[in-house]
């Protein structure tokens, strides 16, 4: 995985210690631990989670999802899936943003 400067570029000035424990502890850490869980895995976790809560972080890690070989059926099926837990209006939400990040460019 590469290495995560997302909260010093955005809060370096503004909240440091923040920052560093977003992309060394969070991301330099806990995402790292590939022996418990692949990053592939990790994708499916947070994007399940961050779709109920219906936040804007969502699409930054639908794209890491896609990232880390999580596929346009899985996310389909996964949003699908959650759309009886979390509620149709999150499900459409995510689905917009799904479907922007996983059909613009097929890599």
């Amino acid at each position: 995985m590469k290495k995560q400067t997302a909260g010093r570029n955005n809060l370096g000035e503004f909240a440091p210690q923040f920052a560093a424990l977003n992309d060394d502890v969070l991301f330099g850490e806990v995402w790292a631990r590939e022996a418990e869980l692949s990053p592939r895995d990790r994708s499916l976790i947070t994007v399940s989670s961050l779709l109920t809560q219906g936040v804007p972080q969502l699409e930054a890690h639908l794209k890491i999802a896609k990232e880390n070989g999580v596929t346009k059926e899985e996310i389909v099926a996964l949003i699908t899936h959650l759309a009886f837990y979390t509620g149709w209006q999150k499900a459409w939400s995510a689905f917009n943003l799904a479907k922007e990040i996983f059909d613009n460019d097929e890599d």
